[in-house]
Parts: structure tokens; C-alpha cells; sequence
């Protein structure tokens, strides 16, 4: 396939004109005397240099990589549709369907942006954070440092002490056996050759705790209607947790809360108080570059 430069120019301007900051999680501000985003904000959102996203609209430069387009497809909120023509028009094929995919739905990232005061993140069918606000951040884990492998929960799981110290030690067995049932189901839904059979491959592999509960052949448990996590800075919070579910992209985006009065409330608020909020436009993922 060849790169349609002006076709892929035309196609990025016309999308990044049509957004307004509020469409994206970013305030309008009170100096904003034009519609549609900034290059340095549609860069900003696809964690990449404004020099480089600028030079595709001027159809300068290389030609861009699957990952840059990924992010600037990500960046702009595109649907599937809109991703697999940007694919085209940058001189790749468009992505497969089915599981595998890191692009989140605008409809979902629409709600994720405005959950601002209580731990939210958007999960893969693997368990995988591709989104996470400050929140969320504060109560699991920064997810932009995890690559590989160990972008997975359960991965981490039987592989990574720190994993098990955000829940009590009475829980411990019960997640394990989740984990394992809940991989085995993926596993059966893709087959093999899928990333669920590498990452069973691997535990397997590296895990003796893991091998025995994957023997049990445990499938369909569901977690706990109350979620217990061991905070470093705020001790022990109960916590709900409601999942929105995007079937067509297999992700979930996971809202954690607190009755309210509660002593989890009142933890809640303080850590929310300690947390660091990110800028507007990071959503703790490592950089791209080009």
C-alpha cells in the first residue's frame, strides 16, 4: 500500500477542525477565538512532538508508523471506521478485527473523561489499563510503567509480588482462581496463537501457583461485588466496582466507588486529596515517538 499524503493531510485536518476540547477531556479556555483543536493539542493527545504531527499535515516528513497512526487515531477520538480509513490513507492495512486492539471507542472515552473524582480505568479482556485517571493511578498502580507481559493483571499477578500487596492476604486465593478462570475464558473464546495463549504459555511456564489452579479447570467466576485494596498511603478501602462494557472492542471501563459516609468514602476523598492529578491531556501512558 502506498501513502495518499494528501488524502491523509486533508483527512487529519478536517478531523482535528471538527473537535472541540470539551469533545476531548481538554477545557476550552478563555483566549480560544477558533473552533476545532490545536496541532499542539491534537499532538499532546497522541503523546508525540507537535513538529512531527505537524510535518503529516503539511505531507512532509516520513512516512508514519502503525503505532503513530494508532496514537493519532487514539488522539482524535476516531471510530473503528475512522481508524481503519486513517490506516489506508497512511499506507497500512487496517487493523484485524477481534481482540487484540489497544483503540478505546470515542463513546467510551467520552465517559472516562468526565469521571474526574473517583478511581476509573479502561481495561482489555486481558486485564490490560489503557486508560486511568489520577484516581485510579493512585489506588492500582501507575499503568505507563508496565510494558509487555506485565501490562496484564493477572500476568502480574503470579509474577509480581507487588501485585498481590494492593489486596488483603485473605483474598489472595480468591483472585488467583479469578485470574486463572477468567484467562482460561479468553483463551477458549480466541484459541490459539492468541495473546491469551501466550500469556497462559508463559505462566505456565513461570508460575507453579499458577499451574495448579489452571489444572482445576475453573470457569465463569465473577468478581466480588466489594473490591478490598491495601493503599500505602490511606490504609484499607471497600469499594464497588461498576464496569461499562464495550462488546465490539472487548474493553470494560471499571468505575470504583464508595458507600457514602463510609470510612472507604472518607479514605477515598483523602486519597484523592494526595493524588497528584495529571495534565489534561496525559493519560499515563508512556510517549510515542516517532
Amino acid at each position: 500500500m502506498v501513502i495518499d499524503r494528501a488524502g491523509l493531510a486533508d483527512f487529519l485536518r478536517g478531523r482535528r477542525e471538527s473537535l472541540q476540547p470539551e469533545d476531548v477531556g481538554l477545557p476550552r479556555g478563555a483566549r480560544r477565538r477558533t473552533g476545532g483543536l490545536r496541532r499542539e493539542e491534537v499532538a499532546a493527545l497522541s503523546h508525540m512532538s507537535v513538529d512531527y504531527y505537524a510535518r503529516i499535515e503539511r505531507q512532509r516528513g516520513p512516512q508514519p508508523s502503525e503505532q503513530m497512526l494508532a496514537a493519532i487515531a487514539q488522539g482524535l477520538h476516531l471510530s473503528r471506521a475512522e481508524r481503519d480509513h486513517l490506516y489506508r490513507l497512511g499506507g497500512h492495512p487496517a487493523p484485524v478485527p477481534g481482540s487484540g486492539t489497544d483503540h478505546v471507542s470515542p463513546g467510551m472515552l467520552r465517559v472516562f473523561d468526565r469521571l474526574v473524582d473517583t478511581p476509573a480505568e479502561i481495561v482489555t479482556e486481558l486485564g490490560e489499563t489503557l486508560r486511568q485517571n489520577a484516581l485510579g493511578a493512585a489506588l492500582g498502580g501507575d499503568a505507563g510503567l508496565r510494558t509487555g507481559p506485565a501490562r496484564s493483571i493477572g500476568y502480574r499477578w503470579f509474577t509480581d509480588p507487588a501485585a498481590r500487596r494492593l489486596h488483603p492476604e485473605e483474598d489472595h486465593a480468591f483472585y488467583s482462581r479469578l485470574y486463572a478462570s477468567g484467562l482460561r475464558s479468553v483463551l477458549a473464546l480466541r484459541g490459539p496463537g492468541s495473546r491469551a495463549a501466550d500469556l497462559a504459555e508463559r505462566l505456565l511456564a513461570q508460575s507453579e501457583e499458577f499451574r495448579h489452579v489452571w489444572a482445576q479447570h475453573e470457569v465463569g467466576l465473577r468478581p466480588r461485588e466489594v473490591k478490598r485494596f491495601l493503599n500505602a498511603e490511606v490504609g484499607l478501602l471497600e469499594l464497588g466496582c461498576q464496569v461499562l462494557l464495550s462488546p465490539d472492542d472487548s474493553h470494560s471501563l471499571l468505575v470504583y466507588t464508595a458507600v457514602p459516609g463510609s470510612p472507604s468514602d472518607e479514605r477515598l476523598r483523602l486519597l484523592s486529596v494526595i493524588a497528584s492529578p495529571p495534565s489534561p491531556v496525559d493519560d499515563r501512558r508512556p510517549r510515542v515517538r516517532p
